[in-house]
């Protein structure tokens, strides 16, 4: 059983940091992309970073300069560095990884259960 976890919300004041972590779990083969998507009360969830399997990454306009996606393969592990954060960043954050796990044989998406990120003073 494949399982994403996030770990690292909380509150934090403007112009604060926070590190988030994706933790992923079970009869893993391989994983390829990882990605952070957000959910802000009432809106709909967006992309914010993705990074592939070798590195390469992809941010969101809003987050560019300020948020690191980077993921460790030994680990099975991604995060994302928030930096400079601003209150309209607060959201819930959710973790999505395309895993091929050795029972299935070929890759499936996944997604964490979320971590609230709020930025108020």
């Amino acid at each position: 059983q494949v399982q994403l976890v996030e770990s690292g919300g909380g509150l934090v004041q403007p112009g604060g940091s926070l590190r988030l972590s994706c933790a992923a779990s079970g009869t893993i083969f391989s994983i390829q992309a990882m990605g952070w998507y957000r959910q802000a009360a009432g809106k709909q969830r967006e992309l914010v970073a993705t990074i592939t399997s070798g590195g390469s990454t992809h941010y969101a306009d809003s987050v560019k300069g300020r948020f690191t996606i980077s993921r460790d393969n030994a680990k099975k592990t991604g995060y994302l560095q928030m930096n400079s954060l601003k209150p309209e960043d607060t959201a819930v954050y959710y973790c999505n990884a395309e895993i091929a796990s050795y029972s299935s044989g070929y890759y499936r998406n996944y997604w964490g259960q979320g971590t609230q990120v709020t930025v108020s003073s």
